[in-house]
């Protein structure tokens, strides 16, 4: 089982009291519980039953951004598709997910960026780091347990070398530079894409093999540095996530996610380095990597280093996060996905088709639509035979398009039911089983982050029921103490033929009713009131309103 070591945030240690599992490349079933669950297994390449090392709880590690610039929607799709996962095991099956995700906040494209900028690495990295996580609350996405910046992990980082080192698995130039042996593990290089995929990357003259890789980088001028015991440098890209999963969830890690471009080399390289630091076979049991977000009619991915991109803020200034977040949905979370006004529209139109039902059945709940009698026993049958549905799609490997279908399938089964009549016919009426339906497909989609009521964006009056009922009273207030402001009464000593105007007393009223209507137009809100000229007169030099 796994055990708490440490409650510091920067040290959340989980050692499992298990050793590794696995020998060379074959993926290993692991002990522990079974969640009845299957999952796509980037390791082998097929669905496998989900088990997790302790009952009830998911370790899960996954890679954040490198922060050197704007989030985009490739970025988006991967942790809105990752949280959707994390929501559905979370909220439907009951499993405490423990999300622990790395900040890059040092890297070879952040020190170029801060170079052109002429700030320092550390700005650069904390500002978009900062923008990232809006970017992430503004899609609704859960935050981790815990954000562990690279920049912080240092000496941990150092202590991972040296213990791969001392396996006999890494070695030091004399230039200060320190790669991983790929040599030394022999065939078990390259679980996830094979070791032919493996290509040399740029690096030291004396390395042993040209696929060897980075662990750690000897100090450059005009680059940040830390002390080391082969000199001043900084990390390597693969080392940092080995090192940070490890910190947190020691030698066994459940789930390990990121976009599938990650893949190879990258969490290739963590597992190597886990299993050679850990002295084990299987790190990690599960890698689950979703698909790429291309633009219509291009095979190129969205991407920062091609240029094709487009920011989240700059989305979310066309579109919705409902609306992003089910067109994530309408595709598996493995599958490449086509970013277009058409696919953005399918999405969009879906919720449109949610939105109408909704409306069209509270209207047949307060007796406002009247329809022919409705076979209420085949809709509590059809309801039923959805729910059923849905758990079986979701457990099957996540697959969110069947659940859509499914609830997308009963909005148009419930449609069919409250076709309107021109007269009543005094059939009797079955309220229930609508609000039912309503209450069930609110709460699917309140768990894969869908807000189908919109209550957290109460800033847009027309989004919000409660905003406008506030609104409306205070208008019908204004309305009343306008009215009671200006009554007339008659002035003793004045003639007869005289215009009845508002007593002196009550001027501020109607002042302070004035500066409530402008301060209200401010912010968006117009109150018009229709008044009867003639019925009153302001004093000389007044308005009619």
């Amino acid at each position: 089982r796994l055990r708490l070591r440490n409650l510091s945030p920067s040290k959340l240690i989980f050692r499992p009291s298990a050793s590794c599992t696995g020998v060379g490349k074959k993926w290993t079933r692991p002990t522990g519980y079974d969640t009845g669950l299957k999952t796509y297994n980037s390791l082998t390449k097929q669905k496998e039953p989900l088990v997790l090392a302790q009952e009830g709880i998911a370790t899960w590690y996954s890679c954040g951004p490198t922060v050197y610039d704007h989030a985009h929607l490739g970025h988006a799709c991967s942790y809105v598709r990752f949280d959707i996962i994390q929501r559905i095991l979370s909220r439907v099956f009951g499993i405490n997910v423990i999300h622990v995700m790395v900040i890059t906040d040092i890297d070879d494209k952040i020190i170029r960026r801060a170079l052109e900028k002429s700030i320092s690495p550390t700005i650069l990295a904390r500002m978009y780091e900062e923008e990232f996580k809006n970017d992430m609350l503004a899609l609704k996405v859960l935050p981790p347990a815990v954000y562990l910046r690279v920049t912080e992990n240092i000496p941990q980082i150092v202590a991972f070398i040296e213990g791969i080192i001392r396996n006999e698995h890494a070695y030091a130039t004399k230039q200060g530079d320190v790669y991983f042996d790929i040599g030394s593990i022999g065939d078990r290089y390259g679980k996830l894409m094979g070791a032919g995929d493996a290509a040399g990357e740029p690096g030291d003259t004396e390395k042993r093999d040209s696929r060897d890789f980075a662990l750690w980088k000897a100090s450059k001028p005009q680059e940040p540095s830390w002390e080391s015991p082969w000199g001043k440098g900084r990390p390597g890209w693969h080392i940092e996530c080995s090192t940070i999963a490890s910190s947190v969830f020691g030698s066994q890690l459940d789930i390990h996610s990121g976009g599938v471009d990650l893949a190879f080399p990258h969490h290739e390289n963590e597992i190597a380095q886990c299993e050679a630091y850990h002295q084990c076979g299987q790190w990690g049991n599960y890698f689950l990597h979703s698909g790429h977000l291309h633009l219509k009619g291009s095979a190129e991915k969205m991407s920062k280093s091609l240029n094709n991109y487009i920011t989240i803020k700059d989305f979310l200034e066309s579109y919705s996060t409902n609306e992003f977040r089910m067109f994530c949905l309408l595709t598996k979370y493995r599958s490449a996905i086509d970013y277009s006004d058409a696919s953005l529209n399918e999405a969009r139109s879906s919720l449109a088709t949610i939105t109408a039902f909704t409306h069209d059945a509270q209207a047949y709940m307060r007796g406002q639509l009247q329809c022919q009698a409705v076979q209420e026993g085949a809709l509590w049958e059809r309801l039923a035979e959805t729910k059923a549905n849905v758990v079986r799609a979701l457990a099957d490997d996540f697959d969110t398009p069947r659940v859509v279908n499914a609830i997308m399938s009963l909005v148009s089964h419930g449609n069919r039911h409250l076709q309107p009549i021109a007269k009543p016919d005094r059939s009797p009426r079955s309220p229930a089983v609508f609000g039912a339906f309503l209450t069930y497909i609110r709460e699917v989609f309140e768990v894969l982050g869908v807000d189908l009521l919109d209550r957290k964006e109460p800033h847009s009056v027309d989004s919000s029921g409660t905003l406008e009922n506030v609104v409306e009273q205070l208008a019908r207030f204004r309305s009343d103490v306008r009215a009671f402001a200006l009554s007339v009464e008659d002035m003793p000593g004045e003639p007869a033929h005289a215009s009845p105007r508002p007593h002196s007393e009550k001027l501020p009223l109607l002042k302070a009713c004035d500066t409530l209507r402008k301060d209200l137009a401010s912010i968006g809100v117009h109150i018009r009131v229709s008044v009867c000229v003639g019925q009153w007169r302001l004093p000389k030099g007044g308005r009619v309103r």
